[in-house]
């Protein structure tokens, strides 16, 4: 195992660099030019003279194979430079809005496993009865709902119409109820299906009659025996959805005013803030790549026969 993880952290490298010249390249290639925004901000009279200087200060004059081999290189050494709209270090930044981020994709999470696996666990159990069919119709509506669309309902019936939950921001628990939900809806629906699959597969073997056989509870042989047995594909369907909620929780955090990485690189898109947007997509890139690598230790927890080279 050891030398599997020391792999992996390898493999993490050639990675990260991808997703950093990508988003570097795309940044760079799009139009827009950042002195010219901020001269925007702090006015329309400077001279070609100041705009050069400042172009030249921010390091944005020299060739772009130059501007990222100095990117990649300062992160090598935890910088991630700084956010040219406000100056201040990248990673602070990003450190102080991933909190937030961290603990939305994780009640989302939450959310979605709480809702999916009972659902798919009893409508595998139940095939073909009302409660099957009512899971089923959970997870197509999961499934089909825009998150952006799901979000403003919800928003619409329990902040604007029953005023049980604020529409949005950030402070109390109650904030982090709506935008979770919306996040972990539909996270519960691929769950869940996937869920029901694999314990239908599972339920039809023998071990599961002889549980039945030796006259166990149905909650023993549907939690402990078949359930267990049927979260391999699970636990890769939670491991992606989790990278999902990562990415979707750019929009959700926009829709209820989250403050979190999401909205973070949103303004410093339409900034072109390159510093903070790169060093946004390596933070999140690297958090993806973590998770991975989690679930596939988690394979070897969940099933023993299960090594690593």
């Amino acid at each position: 195992m050891g030398r599997y993880l020391i792999q992996r952290l390898i493999l993490m490298v050639p990675v990260l660099l991808g997703v950093t010249l990508v988003s570097f390249l795309i940044l760079h290639l799009t139009p827009g030019d950042p002195v010219r925004i901020l001269l925007g901000e702090l006015g329309q009279g400077a001279s070609q003279e100041e705009v050069a200087r400042l172009r030249r200060s921010l390091g944005l004059d020299d060739p772009l194979l130059v501007q990222y081999g100095r990117f990649v290189w300062r992160a090598l050494q935890g910088d991630l430079g700084r956010s040219l709209r406000t100056g201040a270090p990248v990673r602070d930044e990003v450190l102080a809005r991933a909190p937030f981020t961290l603990a939305l994709t994780g009640t989302s999470l939450a959310v979605a496993l709480l809702i999916g696996l009972p659902a798919g666990v009893l409508s595998a159990a139940y095939k073909g009865s009302a409660i099957d069919h009512a899971a089923t119709l959970l997870a197509l509506f999961g499934v089909s709902l825009p998150v952006f669309w799901l979000g403003l309902l919800l928003m619409l019936v329990f902040a604007l119409a029953l005023e049980w939950l604020p529409a949005s921001g950030f402070g109390t628990w109650k904030h982090l109820v709506l935008p979770s939900v919306t996040l972990g809806l539909a996270s519960s629906a691929l769950i869940a299906r996937m869920t029901r699959s694999s314990m239908l597969e599972v339920l039809g073997q023998d071990f599961v009659r002889t549980a039945w056989a030796k006259g166990l509870a149905a909650p023993a042989v549907l939690w402990r025996h078949a359930l267990r047995n049927a979260l391999i594909p699970v636990v890769t369907v939670v491991g992606l959805q989790l990278g999902g909620l990562l990415g979707g929780a750019v929009l959700t955090e926009t829709v209820f005013a989250w403050p979190g990485l999401g909205r973070l690189v949103v303004g410093a898109i339409y900034s072109r803030d390159f510093p903070l947007v790169q060093g946004t997509v390596l933070f999140t890139a690297a958090a993806f790549v973590m998770v991975n690598l989690a679930v596939d230790i988690l394979y070897a927890l969940i099933d023993p026969r299960i090594r690593y080279a």
